[in-house]
C-alpha cells in the first residue's frame, strides 16, 4: 500500500507543477480533467502523509522504550497502542480512498422517467416515482431543476425530464437506473385485481462542453407547437424543439420552457449528456462484453425494484433487500436503501482490490 501510495504522491507533485503551467491552463479540456485528477489525489496524499508520521511514531516509541525506565515504559506502550489503533483506522480510510473512483462521481445528473409497460398506469406509477426522487432529493438538500415532461391523459408522466445537483447526487442516484416495477390495484381496475406495471429510470451524468464537443453541423433542429400545462404560449407559438444527432440518431425533444431559445439549450444539455454516457458505455462495454444496459427493456420480468402496495413493500432486487415501508420510501425516504447500495458497491471494490493484490 504504501508503495503505491509513494506512486501517486508523485504524481500529484507533477500534476501540482503542471497546473501551474500557462499552456495547460490555455486547454480548458485539460485542465478541467488534470484539476479533478488533483483533487481526488489531495485527499490519498493528506492521508497518506497521516499515516506515515504515526508509523514513524511507532518506530520512535520502539527507540525510547530500549532506554526508557521501567515506568516510563508504560506510558511509551500506551502510546503505541493507541498509534497502532489509528494506524489501523488511517489503513482503512486508504484503502477505501485507493479504490478507483467512478469518473462520474461529482457530476450533476439528469433524470429521465418514463411509462412502460401497463398502459396509463404505468404513467402514473412514473409519477409516483418523479414524486419519490422530488422528495428524496429535498431531503438531500439537492437543488431540483425540472427540465421537460409529457402529462398522460389521466395526469401521469409518458415521460420527464429533470436535473439533481448536489453533493453524491451521482454516487446514490446511479442507483436508480433500471426498470421499476409496481403492483397494485389500479385506479381504472374495477374488479380490484392487482396488476404488474413498469416504468423505466435513466440516470445521465451531467456533461460539460468540455466533456462533448458536438459539431453543429451534425445536429437538425425541428420546431413545433407545445402541448399540455405551460401557460399562454401553448399551441400558440412555435416554441417547443426538437434535435437530432444525425450521426448516432438520437433525439432530444423539449418543450417546457416558453422560449424556443431556451428549449434547445436545455435539449443540447441533454444530448450532450446522452453522448457522454454512449461513450462511456463503449469503453466499459470494451472492458467487460457482459455489462447490462440500464433500463433493459422496460418489461415486468426485468426489474431492479419491485412496489407491491398491497404488502407495504419493497424489495430491491440486486441486494435481495426487504422492507415494509412502502409509503416512506415513495415519500423521499429512501436512505436505507440507497445506503445499502452504496456500501454492496464499496465492499465489492474493495473485495477486487484485495483478490487483485
Amino acid at each position: 500500500m504504501l508503495e503505491r501510495l509513494s506512486a501517486l504522491e508523485d504524481e500529484f507533485r507533477e500534476l501540482e507543477a503542471r497546473l501551474a503551467d500557462p499552456e495547460i491552463v490555455a486547454d480548458n479540456k485539460r485542465f478541467v480533467e488534470m484539476s479533478r485528477r488533483y483533487s481526488a489525489l489531495g485527499e490519498i496524499v493528506s492521508v497518506g502523509a497521516k499515516l506515515r508520521e504515526r508509523h514513524d511514531d511507532v518506530a520512535t516509541i520502539k527507540e525510547l522504550m530500549g532506554e526508557a525506565e521501567a515506568d516510563e515504559r508504560d506510558d511509551l506502550r500506551s502510546e503505541s497502542s493507541a498509534a497502532e489503533i489509528e494506524i489501523e483506522k488511517l489503513e482503512e480510510q486508504l484503502r477505501v480512498l485507493l479504490v478507483p473512483k467512478d469518473p462520474n462521481d461529482g457530476r450533476n445528473v439528469i433524470v429521465e422517467i418514463r411509462g412502460a409497460e401497463g398502459g396509463e398506469e404505468a404513467n402514473l406509477f412514473a409519477r409516483d416515482l418523479f414524486e419519490m426522487f422530488k422528495a428524496f432529493a429535498a431531503s438531500k438538500s439537492w437543488k431540483f431543476e425540472m427540465m421537460n415532461s409529457s402529462v398522460s391523459d389521466m395526469g401521469g408522466f409518458d415521460e420527464v425530464t429533470f436535473m439533481l445537483k448536489g453533493d453524491e447526487v451521482w454516487t446514490r442516484m446511479k442507483f436508480e437506473a433500471g426498470p421499476h416495477r409496481v403492483q397494485r390495484v389500479p385506479v381504472t381496475e374495477s374488479q380490484g385485481r392487482v396488476h404488474t406495471s413498469s416504468a423505466t429510470v435513466t440516470v445521465l451524468p451531467e456533461a460539460e462542453e468540455v466533456d462533448i464537443a458536438i459539431d453543429m453541423n451534425e445536429l437538425r433542429f425541428d420546431t413545433y407547437r407545445s402541448s399540455g400545462a405551460g401557460g399562454q404560449h401553448v399551441n400558440t407559438t412555435d416554441s417547443a424543439v426538437r434535435v437530432t444527432h444525425l450521426p448516432t440518431g438520437l433525439v432530444v425533444s423539449m418543450q417546457d420552457e416558453k422560449s424556443q431559445l431556451q428549449n434547445r439549450e436545455r435539449a443540447l444539455k441533454v444530448l450532450r449528456s446522452r453522448l457522454l454516457q454512449q461513450e462511456q458505455q463503449r469503453i466499459q462495454d470494451e472492458q467487460s462484453a457482459a455489462r447490462r444496459d440500464q433500463t433493459g427493456g422496460g418489461g415486468r420480468s426485468e426489474k431492479i425494484r419491485t412496489y407491491n402496495y398491497k404488502e407495504n413493500r419493497v424489495t430491491d432486487h440486486r441486494l435481495s433487500l426487504t422492507i415494509h415501508k412502502l409509503d416512506r420510501v415513495l415519500g423521499g425516504e429512501l436512505d436505507e436503501i440507497s445506503d445499502a447500495l452504496v456500501q454492496d458497491e464499496r465492499t465489492r471494490q474493495l473485495q477486487s482490490e484485495s483478490d487483485s493484490e
